[in-house]
C-alpha cells in the first residue's frame, strides 16, 4: 500500500511540473520567463547530448563491393560560450568532447579478423558558430547556427608503425569540418533550455594509407571524411 502512494504522488509531482512547463511556454498568454536574457554582452552554459558519426568514402576507381560502415549512438558533452554582437546575431564557441564507435566492414575476406574494423573515436571538438535567432514569442525562440570547427581525434592511431595488416585502423589527428542546424530557445523561470540538431561535415581526408600500396583495405580509397549528426541539451 505504501509503494502505491509513492508511486501516486510521484507521478502527481511529475504531472504537476509538466503542467507548469506547459503552461509557461506554450499557453496563449505565459508569464514572461527571463525577459532581459538575451541582452547581457556575454553568458555561459553547457550541454549534454548524443551524436551519431558516419563515413562518406569516395574510391579511386568503381566498385561493386564497398565498404559497408556501421554507425552507432555516441555521448555529447561541453561547455557554451556566448557573445551577443546585435539583437538577432550571436557568436557561439562550444568545445566539447565526443564519443562515437564506427564498425567497417571490408570487402573480400573471408576472415572476420581481417574483414573488421572497429573505429572509436573521442573527439575534442572546437566549433565557432554563429548562431540567427528569430523574433522572441513568448517564451519561445528558434534559431539557425552554423560554422566551422576543428576537431582532434584523441583516438587516431596516427603516430602507430602499424597499419592494417596487423589490425590497426590510423586516421589522422586533426580535422576541419563545417557545421549547420537548428534549434529553440525555451525561457523557463530559472534558466534557458535550448534543444538544437546540427550535422558536421568533415573538409578533409582523414583516412592513413597503409605502408603497403597495394594494400587490399585502404588502396583503393581516394578520400574518407566523417559526417554525424548532434542532438544537444543546452542549458544556461
Amino acid at each position: 500500500m505504501m509503494k502505491k502512494i509513492v508511486v501516486f504522488v510521484l507521478l502527481l509531482n511529475i504531472y504537476s511540473g509538466f503542467s507548469q512547463f506547459r503552461q509557461s511556454i506554450f499557453s496563449k498568454d505565459p508569464i514572461v520567463n527571463l525577459e532581459n536574457w538575451d541582452k547581457q554582452r556575454v553568458y555561459w552554459g553547457f550541454f549534454l547530448g548524443f551524436n551519431t558519426y558516419d563515413f562518406k568514402i569516395d574510391y579511386k576507381t568503381p566498385t561493386e563491393k564497398e565498404i559497408q560502415v556501421q554507425t552507432g549512438p555516441g555521448f555529447s558533452v561541453g561547455i557554451v560560450g556566448d557573445l551577443r554582437l546585435q539583437e538577432y546575431f550571436n557568436l557561439r564557441f562550444e568545445p566539447g568532447l565526443y564519443y562515437t564507435q564506427r564498425n567497417l566492414t571490408f570487402p573480400n575476406f573471408t576472415e572476420q579478423k581481417n574483414a573488421l574494423r572497429e573505429v572509436k573515436s573521442t573527439y575534442l571538438n572546437f566549433p565557432l558558430l554563429l548562431k540567427y535567432s528569430a523574433l522572441r514569442t513568448g517564451n519561445v525562440r528558434p534559431f539557425l547556427e552554423g560554422g566551422l570547427s576543428a576537431n582532434l581525434n584523441l583516438s587516431s592511431n596516427y603516430s602507430v608503425k602499424d597499419d592494417n595488416q596487423q589490425q590497426v585502423f590510423r586516421m589522422r589527428q586533426w580535422n576541419t569540418n563545417y557545421e549547420v542546424g537548428f534549434g529553440v530557445d525555451l525561457y523557463l523561470e530559472y534558466f534557458k533550455f535550448s534543444p538544437s540538431i546540427r550535422g558536421v561535415f568533415s573538409l578533409n581526408d582523414e583516412l592513413i594509407r597503409d605502408n603497403d600500396v597495394n594494400s587490399p583495405w585502404t588502396s583503393n580509397i581516394q578520400s574518407m571524411k566523417s559526417r554525424g549528426v548532434f542532438i544537444n541539451f543546452t542549458f544556461h
